[in-house]
């Protein structure tokens, strides 16, 4: 999304409403009063069926720009969003906060998300709503409005009516026993005593003794599939060459308990050698941690919309990646804003079934499954797990080598670093856009350079890894060094054809810039040797000025 086009889109609108607040905050806002405008713009983004709704700082009340120096730095900034968490139900803080530079001043664009459903958004302990532009107490009604959304049927709850035991596996049931006793190792000594029937009522995954469909996807006969019709509890492993060609592949069916596992084991979790690096990294580990594998995959299984019809996939790729894909929404709205609560989701799209898989030992319900995935890629220098959130699909890629040395070697020589700063520092090393605060904090730590879009390592932080030349590879020289290389070539041949001089210089350019980058770069240098009086062009030759 564009934040300029936002801006405009909402200064654009006759007024505020019940999910539009404008705020001068030119210097400062009271927090307290800030913290109730969350909790109503919240709670009305989830009434009127919207994803989020704007509080915008540095625009008056007649929709003019006047700017604001509210938290002006990206660390306050981000500071503000734990400080939201901390004092709201369920630790719900803000999507993002955009800061946009418009011609009248700075303004800030802060996304709200919408009410969880059946979760209305208490700020220290009081619900708050709007009644057109002004701020109130959530009405009673509108209270019981959201918390009735949470009372929508569970696809994981219904009951197979007429499946029975026979449906299930052996095999499955057998080791659902083994991971709850693990999970629960006080109830290990009952566990040979109970009935199956018996076991699947406390493990959660029968009601009163009647066959679920949870129990039919983790722990059903392959060929009880139908019961789950139209879902389709299918696991895909795929294998790809580095040319993204198809190598091998297969097709995992009920019961997922166990084939969870089956394709764990066909995942080739080779080892992964650094490079000669002193002491700086271990010598080889493995290229998937195990736990970022079983996260990935039971976290797909737990939250797939099933009433899509669609299938888990888990595409090994030769060069170093996994991406696992589900259909289903991310509900969560954003992982940043997953990753900064650190707390259980508030809602699941599969509550029956994701409780089933707490009992089994598959998933936990403490929030920091996400959290610890990046904490893990952090510790191995490598990038960090991507996710590309679908408006119905969410798909997330992980990274089993390194992928750019000087930013492994920045992660090795800091390990303090904040994980915010290590998720900024990840979409450099992905050639990624940063917003213009993400640049100016990176920068005034001294772990940037160069100009937007392409920036690289910064000489502060060479200097502490011992990148050097690295680093002079990705700044390159000042223009007038390669000026020099043109005038220095014109001069002893006469002249020099534009392939010529491409020769001379796309080697000699910065790492960071691509083939096309280097090429206007060149035009560029060549235009202003023409425009200084110095070279001039005679068809598809340059030559020395004669003026």
């Amino acid at each position: 999304m564009d934040m300029q086009q936002q801006l405009q889109r909402l200064l654009d609108c006759t007024g505020e409403s019940e999910v539009v607040e404008f705020k001068e905050a030119k210097n400062s806002y009271d927090f307290g009063k800030l913290g109730k405008y969350f909790s109503a713009l919240s709670n009305e983004a989830n009434l009127k069926g919207l994803l989020s709704a704007w509080l915008v700082f540095g625009v008056n009340d007649n929709q003019q720009v006047v700017g604001t120096k509210f938290r002006e730095t990206f660390k306050d900034l981000q500071s503000l969003k734990k400080e939201v968490a901390d004092k709201t139900a369920h630790r719900l803080t803000f999507i993002e906060i955009h800061t946009v530079q418009h011609p009248d001043g700075r303004v800030l664009l802060l996304e709200i998300p919408a009410a969880p459903q059946g979760v209305p958004v208490a700020w220290e302990g009081h619900y708050y709503g709007r009644d057109g532009e002004s701020l109130g107490p959530l009405s009673l009604e509108e209270i019981e409005r959201i918390r009735n959304q949470n009372r929508l049927q569970d696809w994981s709850a219904t009951i197979c009516s007429d499946a029975t035991l026979d449906d299930l596996s052996d095999e499955a049931i057998a080791l659902a026993r083994r991971e709850f006793a693990t999970k629960h190792p006080k109830l290990a000594g009952e566990l040979p005593a109970w009935s199956d029937e018996t076991f699947l009522n406390k493990a959660k995954l029968t009601i009163q003794g009647q066959i679920t469909r949870t129990v039919i996807l983790l722990l059903g006969k392959p060929e009880a599939a139908h019961w789950l019709n139209p879902a389709s509890p299918t696991l895909s492993w795929i294998l790809k060459d580095r040319d993204g060609l198809e190598r091998d592949y297969q097709h995992f069916s009920c019961p997922l308990l166990v084939s969870a596992d089956e394709l764990y084991r066909k995942i080739r979790n080779l080892k992964y050698r650094y490079m000669a690096e002193g002491s700086l990294f271990p010598e080889e580990v493995d290229q998937y941690d195990p736990f970022i594998i079983r996260e990935a995959l039971n976290n797909a299984i737990a939250h797939q919309d099933y009433e899509l019809g669609g299938k888990i996939s888990v595409v090994e790729f030769e060069d170093g990646r996994l991406c696992f894909s589900n259909p289903g929404a991310f509900i969560p709205g954003s992982v940043e804003q997953v990753i900064h609560a650190d707390a259980p989701e508030s809602r699941y799209r599969n509550r029956f079934l994701s409780d089933a898989m707490v009992n089994l030992n598959m998933i936990d319900t403490i929030g920091s499954g996400i959290r610890k995935m990046f904490l893990i890629q952090k510790k191995r220098f490598f990038p960090l797990p991507e996710y590309q959130l679908e408006q119905s699909r969410v798909q997330v890629t992980i990274t089993g080598r390194v992928l750019d040395m000087s930013y492994a070697r920045k992660l090795a020589e800091l390990p303090n670093l904040a994980l915010d700063d290590i998720i900024l520092l990840d979409r450099v090393q992905k050639r990624k856009l940063l917003t213009d605060v993400q640049v100016q904090h990176l920068k005034a730590q001294g772990l940037i350079e160069g100009r937007k879009p392409n920036f690289h390592i910064s000489a502060q932080v060479a200097r502490h890894s011992d990148d050097k030349v690295q680093y002079i590879l990705n700044r390159g020289f000042d223009d007038d060094h390669y000026k020099l290389l043109i005038r220095q070539l014109i001069e002893k041949f006469g002249s020099a054809r534009r392939a010529d001089i491409d020769k001379l210089l796309l080697d000699k350019l910065p790492k960071v810039l691509d083939r096309q980058q280097k090429a206007n770069k060149i035009k560029n240098l060549l235009q202003a040797l023409k425009n200084q009086g110095v070279i001039e062009a005679k068809g598809k030759l340059w030559q020395m000025s004669k003026r």
